[in-house]
């Protein structure tokens, strides 16, 4: 089975090249978006298993771009990796308050992401299940 497919957006052509160089060596299905408006198009359309979001982009923001994709049912439990130059605590704080499950600052080292979107999506697929599941087997 083949590994999880991954959203980059960031406006930095040099920066999508090399995350989609290193995380496609690894195995994953890379897509990739420059604007806020690009970014939430691609993930309501193909609805990748984790999308990796830099603040700073042109037309919508990344906060606002995590703020949406949060609130829209198909998207919320999309694992978020925020990858920015805004370093700040507030603006880490901030983040992850919005539902980021990570968030990583330039500059960065392409091993570092991969290990964090390995740590994310280990995180996703060991979650509990929600206690409204029931299971019956015959009267218990």
């Amino acid at each position: 089975m083949g590994k999880e497919t991954i959203l980059i957006v960031d406006d930095e052509q040099d920066i999508l090249e090399l995350l989609n160089y290193n995380l496609g060596r690894d195995g994953y299905k890379v897509l990739s978006a420059q604007t806020g408006e690009e970014a939430l198009d691609t993930a309501s359309r193909e609805l990748p298993g984790l999308i990796i979001l830099d603040l700073m982009l042109p037309g919508i923001d990344g906060l606002e771009v995590c703020k949406r994709l949060k609130k829209a049912s198909e998207t919320e439990k999309i694992p978020i990796i925020m990858l920015t130059a805004k370093g700040e605590e507030a603006d880490i704080v901030t983040g992850l308050e919005l539902g980021a499950d990570d968030y990583i600052t330039k500059p960065f080292s392409p091993k570092v992401v991969i290990a964090r979107v390995r740590a994310v999506l280990r995180r996703k697929t060991t979650e509990i299940p929600e206690q409204s599941a029931v299971i019956t087997i015959h009267d218990i």
